[in-house]
């Protein structure tokens, strides 16, 4: 397992702010979406799931404000064509994370990254990978579902903060291709 990059202390506040509009309903998220989807977050992909809808890529870790998920939200989170397994402690996103994701989202069939650690920060790389018209869906605690979509300033911000964080930018922009 290589860290490719760590979050430093002075940008956590910065990243409590959403990257986009929230959603408490999963249907509206859904209608609003584009395609394909990408999923961070257990609860978020457990919502997705329960609308009927599988994303193309879901990272999960079993966790939820530091605290494991409820035994029925990680029974409901399967459907997948593939499972990958990956190690990415808190605050940092490692090469095998964004290698994964990068497989998931080339595969071309339905990918659950199942992290050891943290995933929370995949949201950043993953707005990044995913490709123009698609979504990246992630949870702002106690408030709902965030949906981001791809375009611009959403984009840039996700890039500014990445090369904001401490370790090699570079290399891990390199693992999204």
């Amino acid at each position: 397992m290589s860290v490719l990059l760590e979050l430093p202390a002075a940008l956590r506040a910065e990243l409590k702010e959403p990257l986009g509009p929230i959603y408490t309903d999963a249907d509206a998220l859904l209608a609003d979406a584009g395609d394909p989807i990408v999923a961070v977050g257990d609860i978020v992909t457990y919502h997705l799931l329960e609308a009927g809808y599988v994303p193309a890529l879901a990272l999960v870790d079993e966790r939820t404000k530091r605290s494991a998920v409820d035994e029925e939200v990680t029974a409901a989170i399967g459907g997948f064509e593939r499972t990958v397994s990956v190690e990415n402690p808190a605050g940092t996103l490692t090469r095998d994370l964004l290698a994964a994701m990068r497989e998931g989202l080339a595969a071309g069939e339905t990918t659950l990254v199942d992290v050891d650690g943290e995933e929370d920060l995949a949201t950043l790389p993953a707005v990044l990978a995913v490709p123009e018209g698609a979504s990246v869906v992630y949870g702002q605690p106690d408030e709902g579902m965030v949906l981001v979509t791809p375009e611009g300033t959403a984009r840039e911000r996700a890039r500014s903060l990445l090369e904001r964080m401490d370790g090699d930018t570079e290399a891990a922009l390199s693992e999204l291709r």
